[in-house]
């Protein structure tokens, strides 16, 4: 398979980098074909600004979401853009790594999906009718492809856990993989997940690195999560409320939005 690896971290040398060395050797070691986009090295640009889109009169008022279409329906983004939506058509896997920064990715990360992910390129695709409400959440221009997260925090496995006091940490990364990831249609698998890295010695590094390693290795066979597709049937339409009767009663919030299996899990 061909896996671009979307990196997050200002020093090349830290744990993440090593992590991203063991993932990118892994990863070549079982034949796939890797190809990193490091965003501190590139000196990647992550606000969205006038800049980004050499065709807009500069007279004209800034609309993000216009613009990008736009400028992505007249092959006029710019370079880099362009650069990294060739690599997302070249991946079979995305993966996204990086430390968890204020309950979330650094903003880095956050720029270069708000300038990669282009109206037309990765939203605003597919028909709007009283069945069918666009191609996302589970349809889109990354459907059949796969994607995952690396992620570290200092926190420990408690602190993010159903009753910890940071909260679950499925539910903190819920807006990254329902709502980047699975948005614009790819297969999301279960995050991989580091913690308390800032007190690993050299043992606790290779425990996790074994665990990483695993989880690569079983890049084609891990079941993703089973969010359920926004045009399935099990969300009304143009409400996108989901139906009654589906979920577990009395829920509410994200796990909403998994179908569960008899035991109340996540279904295979």
């Amino acid at each position: 398979m061909n896996v671009l690896l979307v990196f997050a971290h200002p020093d090349p040398n830290s744990l993440n980098g090593a992590l991203r060395d063991v993932a990118v050797s892994t990863l070549l070691a079982q034949g796939h074909e890797v190809q990193v986009s490091d965003l501190y090295l590139a000196g990647w640009k992550s606000e969205v600004d006038r800049a980004d889109f050499p065709l807009l009169p500069p007279d004209a008022r800034l609309q993000p979401a216009a613009a990008s279409g736009a400028a992505f329906a007249a092959q006029a983004l710019t370079d880099d853009v362009r650069a990294e939506q060739e690599k997302l058509l070249w991946a079979d896997v995305l993966i996204l790594q990086f430390p968890l920064w204020w309950y979330s990715m650094p903003a880095i990360l956050k720029g270069w999906v708000d300038r990669v992910y282009a109206y037309g390129f990765a939203y605003g695709v597919g028909e709007h009718s009283d069945t069918h409400w666009g191609n996302r959440f589970g349809e889109g221009t990354f459907a059949g492809k796969r994607a995952m997260l690396i992620v570290t925090t200092g926190g420990w496995e408690e602190h993010y856990s159903a009753r910890g006091v940071n909260g679950p940490i499925d539910d903190l990364l819920f807006p990254i993989n329902h709502g980047i990831l699975f948005y614009p249609g790819y297969d999301v698998l279960p995050a991989f997940v580091a913690f308390r890295v800032n007190s690993l010695d050299a043992a606790g590094f290779e425990a996790v690195a074994a665990r990483l390693r695993e989880r690569l290795r079983t890049l084609a066979t891990t079941p993703p999560i089973p969010y359920r597709k926004q045009n399935g049937g099990d969300y009304a339409i143009p409400s996108l409320q989901l139906r009654p009767g589906l979920g577990d009663p009395g829920a509410s919030g994200f796990a909403l939005h998994v179908e569960r299996g008899a035991a109340g899990k996540p279904a295979d």
